[in-house]
């Protein structure tokens, strides 16, 4: 395989999150690190905030990180092979920030602009009982409407097995916990999970680009005859 083929069959990832206290946008930094080391191309972006500052001040929520551009246009994932969505969670779901990102996609959606890319969620709880799963499990909507391929970790990681310590995480994909006050930082073990899921979520997608590469298009030549 030629070098050029190569680069033409990296899988693209976005890593698409908000983060309203910085636990999401560091899980987010070991994710893209992991999707890197499995050969990967990455881009990380933040969704837009809803928020007024008034309101984030009140929340003493920090800045947002100033390198991570923001993402408007759902259109501009079209060009990626797979996406990554990281979120906190509020009520057991996503943040409305990321939901209204979903919200502008119609277009998108209506196009089949997001059909057959791979899709993964990582998420960040307060308390250990703070919705995870349920988060996870109510994207799954959004994934399924626009005919994206969920790709969970499942069991891929042992860590996940760990019983000697608090830790986020679950087969639906890696997480944290940010404690009732948001004071507790991601921890070692959370962010090897969250490393290990961008290296997962690259190295399924990249079977399937490379799968997509090797079939022969619809009524090609090399077509089998029906």
């Amino acid at each position: 395989m030629s070098s050029a083929v190569a680069a033409a069959l990296k899988p693209k990832i976005a890593i698409v999150y908000y983060s309203m206290y910085g636990h999401v946008a560091t899980m987010a930094k070991s994710v893209a690190k992991g999707v890197e080391s499995a050969g990967g191309e990455v881009k990380v972006f933040q969704v837009q905030e809803t928020l007024s500052d008034d309101v984030l001040a009140k929340m003493h929520a920090p800045a947002k990180d100033a390198s991570v551009p923001v993402i408007a246009d759902p259109a501009d994932l079209e060009q990626y092979d797979g996406v990554l969505f990281g979120s906190g969670t509020r009520f057991g779901m996503v943040t409305a920030q990321l939901k209204a990102f979903f919200d502008r996609s119609g277009q998108v959606w209506s196009r089949g602009g997001w059909v057959g890319k791979t899709a993964g969620i990582f998420f960040s709880t307060g308390t250990q009982g703070g919705g995870q799963e349920t988060t996870a499990l109510t994207a799954l909507t959004q994934f399924t409407h626009h005919g994206m391929v969920y790709v969970p970790i499942g069991y891929s990681d042992p860590s996940l097995f760990n019983m000697d310590e608090i830790h986020g995480g679950s087969p639906y994909g890696s997480g944290t916990y940010a404690g009732p006050t948001g004071a507790r930082q991601p921890s070692a073990l959370e962010l090897g999970v969250a490393e290990h899921q961008g290296r997962h979520f690259a190295t399924i997608t990249g079977y399937i680009k490379r799968g997509k590469a090797a079939t022969p298009a619809a009524g090609s030549a090399a077509a089998p005859a029906k």
